[in-house]
């Protein structure tokens, strides 16, 4: 994440913490640099390209945050682990959406097709979990804390598939729930938020429950956010065109509440959709005023969060960064 990529707060807590964490996360670039490289001419190739894409690498920062300044190496392989893993969702997920830009530019199966693009994110979910696993313990001797990391990231990944799963079964359904789309938002977002925040360092249970929560709204928040910028974009800004999820058959909060003010929106085609009949969805959805309820909501989920951080007992310079880090979310898509 470069410095002019990052909203305000976001900077305030890197200036904050300017003694440590810069540099940690430099490290973080240049172990996620190694384990993309050398895999030949075409899946390295691939690989490198959505790592050269750039991102906000949110989740290495909360992994490096949540552990703190005391934290070790281990800190350090699990922010890259996190943001591999993260890669390899974006890329399989292009894959099934077929999708033609991310950030601006080509995706790999767009540039590289899919079968090339499916080995892409095969590539970053296995240097994901190489990379935890390569703490230089000697062969049978005991490693609880790679042992602990890598179940948390597992159990992450495996809601990353189950929250795919849930959103391709309502694919292209008007009348699906909030109840289900927070559901589907929890696994495919959330999960991966909360595992930044307690993957770095082991702390005690009070203190890590709090984490969990933390990284849970965070997430929720982002997603809330992400999903109103697909409605108002614009594309110059979120680098894809407005409505993809609806020409994806996704339905979000934004539709769900739209479509409570303007009954019409149930009798869409999803499925019929070109872009710019999108757009046009796009378009009477925002007149509802629906987008900023959703961020409203998001805002909420925010404050609670650092609000529930201030009573866990998490405080000074660790719970100040938290809350910048938190304001951010919110002021990238404000």
């Amino acid at each position: 994440m470069t410095r002019s990529s990052s909203p305000e707060p976001v900077t305030a807590a890197t200036d904050l913490a300017a003694a440590w964490l810069p540099a940690r996360m430099s490290e973080v670039e240049r172990r996620l640099g190694e384990n993309v490289a050398g895999w030949g001419s075409e899946l390295g190739a691939d690989a490198g390209e959505t790592l050269a894409a750039g991102g906000k690498r949110m989740r290495p920062l909360l992994v490096l945050l949540c552990a703190g300044r005391r934290a070790g190496v281990e800190a350090i392989r699990a922010a890259t682990a996190i943001e591999l893993v993260h890669m390899a969702t974006l890329v399989h997920d292009d894959v099934l959406d077929d999708a033609p830009l991310r950030r601006g530019l080509p995706t790999v199966v767009a540039s590289s097709g899919r079968r090339r693009a499916v080995a892409a994110g095969d590539l970053l979910f296995s240097r994901a979990f190489a990379t935890l696993a390569d703490d230089g313990t000697p062969a049978g001797r005991s490693r609880p804390g790679t042992d602990r990391q890598v179940e948390l990231l597992a159990g992450a990944s495996v809601a990353l598939a189950r929250g795919e799963l849930a959103q391709r079964r309502d694919a292209y359904d008007t009348g699906v729930s909030i109840e289900r789309y927070q559901h589907r938002c929890a696994l495919k977002t959330a999960a991966l938020f909360e595992c930044a925040c307690v993957i770095g360092a082991a702390r005690p249970a009070a203190e890590e429950a709090a984490l969990r929560d933390f990284g849970r709204a965070i997430g929720l928040a982002f997603q809330l956010l992400d999903d109103v910028l697909d409605v108002l974009g614009p594309p110059e800004r979120t680098g894809k065109a407005r409505g993809t999820d609806l020409l994806d058959g996704t339905v979000t909060l934004p539709f769900i509440l739209a479509r409570e003010r303007d009954a019409g929106l149930l009798e869409v085609d999803l499925e019929g959709l070109d872009p710019a009949a999108a757009e046009r969805v796009c378009d009477r959805i925002a007149a509802t005023g629906a987008p900023g309820q959703v961020r409203a909501e998001a805002r909420e989920r925010v404050e609670r969060a650092k609000a529930a951080l201030r009573e866990s007992g998490i405080s000074g310079e660790e719970l100040q960064m938290l809350e910048l880090v938190a304001d951010g979310v919110v002021e990238r898509y404000s």
